[in-house]
């Protein structure tokens, strides 16, 4: 299950993945519907959901803020919103690496994808860089 932060509702993101990704794709208000969900209850809500991973763009509040999960994978890309349309593809060239091929290698990961470098830490908090060209 592919979840994606609020703050990319409407900007064709969920429509991008859901184009090639065989999974479900939703918007993170869906995991509790009606209520205003901040930053620090995303992790419980994606420790709920079933081997998610969270795709956002708010960089700040994630990247090396949240924890590290065997319950679910956090991916960060730092585009701003009018850039947003560029995250379907590079999820795909992503998961195409073997650090992120499938669900179960991708949990326990928080990760920032570049256009030149995949960096991320793990449950040990150690951190690794890859680096790749888009």
């Amino acid at each position: 299950m592919i979840v994606v932060d609020e703050q990319l509702l409407g900007t064709g993101v969920i429509e991008g993945i859901d184009h090639w990704y065989r999974g479900r794709v939703l918007d993170i208000t869906e995991l509790r519907p009606g209520t205003v969900i901040k930053d620090d209850a995303i992790p419980d809500l994606l420790c709920r959901a079933r081997q998610s991973t969270f795709i956002t763009i708010n960089v700040t509040d994630f990247w090396e803020r949240i924890r590290a999960d065997e319950r679910y994978c956090v991916l960060c890309f730092p585009l701003p919103d009018c850039r947003a349309s560029e995250i379907p593809g590079r999820l795909r060239h992503l998961f195409r690496l073997e650090e992120f091929k499938t669900k179960a290698i991708r949990m326990g990961k928080v990760a920032r994808v570049t256009s030149q470098r995949v960096e991320y830490y793990d449950l040990n908090h150690r951190h690794y860089m890859l680096k790749w060209s888009m």
